[in-house]
């Protein structure tokens, strides 16, 4: 049949436009104008595949499979059709059930059907690779449709994006005429005390009542001691114990290393020692305790309190305790230049992304030229890059983890019998070498080709 059908997953559309404007993939954070949205859908699909609109499917998840607000005015408008998956909750967060299932089972029964000529896709999951794959074997052609991403990178399944037939991505201008971001200023108050509340706390303090001369205010009455039996913990007034008297509990190494150096308290004591030191009772008037000396708890006419330095962890060994203090990295002016992520925008990264794709075949020399093109390209100043002749063949450390991380995107670097391909690595580096040398003055000396 000569139309076209619109298979749309809502958890992707929504979390894709929400992330792009709000900077949050949460779909709370938009508000959707569904039949603006449903109209640009059909609107964009009609003049892209040349094909009037059989129907859109609307692909989401809720709770119990029972429509929310959203679906039932989704599916009371014309062309449209809502198939709902179960929401569940799963480690804290909520998780679509179903869903993928439900487009690969409706993908391939309207190609198996020949119900419609082409197809348009809007998801990013690669669970549906196998429809896809179907439907292209009934004959039926594929779009793919991708929303700008927040990032500038990618947020599609990259088997999807190699097996679609057509391509499209939906930019911010087009998202905007559907979606907004939700004004949240009516439901949460603006923050600040109550006018009457603010008053009274910067009233200044009362003063204390005055009393005639030479009469003493009395003391508040004191209350008795309470009588705690051997060995219990007392407790505070809510009942719980306090904070002096809190249990000791075994303190880890990651406890250790972040208290700091500890005093313990003097309790004065005429001519002798404190109370306050590690042994039993401390020391006593004139003289010593009965179970050992206190050794921070000297008093007036005394010796000086002596402070515990905190403790210090090592590494450890079988050996003992040992001392090994980190060597310092050496540092060169090549380390101080920029990496390529920090000269690149989002648009460049979804370009990059895009060229990756399409374009470079994935040997390790020219994915080591490629990189070092778009480096050199946005870093400008040529003059700036002569200060890595000095240090050939070293790449600076940030780079060159930066260079590996997007060499393994090409399936370079792998395992094979169970070591790294060494191979692919200096490859790598010797494509990044010479690309340096054929754009940057005095590679040429450096180099050798």
């Amino acid at each position: 049949m000569d139309r076209c059908v619109v298979l749309v997953d809502a958890g992707y559309l929504l979390g894709a436009a929400a992330s792009l404007l709000a900077g949050d993939p949460s779909r709370s954070k938009v508000t959707v104008d569904h039949t603006a949205l449903i109209a640009a859908l059909r609107e964009r699909a009609e003049a892209e595949t040349g094909l009037p609109l059989l129907r859109i499917y609307w692909f989401d998840a809720a709770p119990d499979r029972r429509p929310m607000p959203e679906h039932r005015r989704l599916r009371v408008l014309p062309r449209v059709t809502v198939r709902l998956g179960a929401l569940t909750r799963a480690e804290g967060r909520w998780v679509q059930k179903g869903v993928d299932a439900a487009m690969h089972a409706e993908l391939s029964e309207l190609a198996r059907n020949r119900a419609c000529a082409d197809v348009v896709l809007i998801t990013g999951d690669g669970d549906l690779l196998p429809g896809m794959m179907t439907a292209k074997e009934h004959g039926v052609a594929v779009h793919l449709w991708a929303l700008q991403a927040a990032d500038g990178d990618f947020n599609q399944s990259e088997d999807l994006v190699g097996e679609a037939d057509e391509r499209r991505v939906l930019d911010r201008e087009w998202i905007q005429g559907s979606f907004s971001l939700r004004d949240t200023s009516a439901v949460f108050p603006a923050a600040g005390a109550r006018q009457e509340i603010a008053k009274i706390l910067a009233a200044p303090p009362a003063a204390p009542p005055a009393t005639l001369p030479g009469v003493v205010p009395a003391a508040p009455p004191a209350r008795p001691a309470a009588v705690t039996p051997a060995g219990a913990v007392p407790a505070a007034a809510n009942g719980r114990p306090s904070a002096a008297t809190a249990l000791k509990v075994v303190p880890t190494p990651k406890d250790l290393a972040g208290r700091p150096p500890s005093v313990t308290p003097i309790t004065p004591v005429a001519n002798g020692h404190g109370t306050g030191g590690p042994g039993a009772n401390g020391h006593g008037a004139n003289g010593h305790g009965t179970n050992g000396h206190g050794a921070n708890g000297h008093a007036a006419n005394g010796h000086a309190a002596v402070v515990q330095a905190g403790p210090v962890l090592r590494w450890s060994s079988d050996r003992g305790w040992v001392d090994r203090p980190a060597p310092e990295p050496a540092v060169t002016a090549g380390d101080n230049l920029p990496t390529l992520a920090q000269l690149t925008t989002a648009e460049q990264r979804w370009a990059d992304r895009e060229e990756d794709i399409t374009s470079i075949g994935g040997d390790a020399h020219e994915v080591g030229q490629v990189f070092a093109r778009r480096w050199i390209e946005r870093i400008g100043d040529f003059e700036r890059l002569t200060v890595l002749w000095p240090d050939y063949p070293r790449i600076p450390h940030r780079v060159d983890g930066e260079l590996l991380r997007y060499a393994a995107r090409f399936g370079l670097l792998a395992h094979k019998d169970d070591q790294i391909d060494e191979h692919d690595r200096y490859a790598i580096r010797a494509g990044f070498w010479k690309e340096l040398a054929a754009r940057v003055p005095g590679g040429s000396m450096v180099v050798d080709d």
